[in-house]
């Protein structure tokens, strides 16, 4: 399956200012629009999954912004009421095609501190904090119908778990779980990604595993450690390669020099079944994936 690439990259390419700790969950505040238009533009390019506009959305971010506590839910539902009706129009007017699925996105709790801290973990929080931290919003996500649940740029296996725990509460979802990694073999926070992927395996509603939003390069080398230790399916999503500066909150660098669509093939080789791109990733980038992945169907 064909993930889905950057949703904040391609809503500053369409005007948005996501110069704010909220990110990509402001303009769910401001301009609801160009994020239904950009999952169908995703859509277009051949994903089959589209990843909703939630990763920063929590009751704790749009608190600072003095966002009235019981208008939180309505905000999460509306990121996968958005992803669904883009879905809807591109179902509408496409060719027959698999029906895409939409992942309603959960990101750590380190991204609600818009400081990085998804890229390092250690959180000072306990098991109980982060499981009070992560539930209003599963709860508001999940009442939306979306298809699955994404856990996704997790820097530790225990953020992991707890949200793994979490999931036994909403026995009608499945979930995919992914690690932001520091380099070949471990999570950003230390942990041995093959040991995530041994403990991860037994829980029946994740769904898969993988790593995003972590250096192309590093991937082949975590799939293959990952495969050893699971029979889930794997996915791989990484960014494009450059480097993100937590402090002056820029990107920096210029990737790998090498096209997106060409490391995807290494992913696909080393087990990845899941496929797609995290920040600095476009529409033009997993269409090239699809399309150099078609002979591997």
């Amino acid at each position: 399956m064909i993930l889905d690439g950057a949703l904040a990259t391609e809503l500053e390419r369409h005007g948005a200012d996501l110069n704010d700790p909220l990110w990509s969950a402001k303009v769910l505040l401001e301009q609801p629009e160009l994020i239904r238009a950009v999952h169908y533009d995703y859509f277009m390019a051949g994903a089959d999954v589209a990843t909703t506009a939630s990763y920063q959305a929590n009751f704790a971010a749009f608190a600072q912004r003095g966002i009235a506590a019981e208008r939180v839910p309505q905000l999460l539902r509306e990121s996968v009421a958005l992803a669904l009706a883009a879905r809807d129009d591109f179902l509408s007017g496409s060719a027959p095609r698999l029906r895409p699925l939409v992942a309603a996105s959960v990101g750590p709790y380190g991204a609600a501190l818009a400081d990085g801290s998804e890229y390092r973990g250690h959180y000072s929080l306990t098991d109980a904090d982060l499981a009070q931290f992560h539930r209003p919003r599963l709860i508001a996500l999940a009442s939306a119908g979306p298809d699955l649940l994404a856990f996704e740029t997790l820097p530790s296996l225990r953020e992991a778990l707890v949200l793994a725990h979490l999931l036994t509460e909403f026995p009608e979802y499945c979930a995919w779980v992914s690690f932001s990694c520091q380099d070949g073999t471990r999570t950003c926070e230390g942990q041995d990604i093959a040991d995530c992927a041994r403990t991860l395996n037994g829980f029946a509603q994740v769904a898969a595993i993988g790593v995003n939003c972590t250096s192309p390069e590093y991937v082949p080398s975590l799939l293959q450690s990952m495969r050893a230790h699971t029979d889930k399916p794997l996915l791989a999503y990484p960014n494009s390669g450059e480097r993100y500066d937590s402090a002056a909150k820029r990107w920096h660098g210029h990737g790998t020099g090498r096209s997106f669509a060409s490391h995807a093939r290494a992913w696909f080789d080393a087990g990845a079944r899941l496929i797609g791109g995290c920040c600095r990733t476009t529409p033009a980038d997993i269409r090239a994936v699809r399309e150099s992945l078609a002979s591997c169907v």
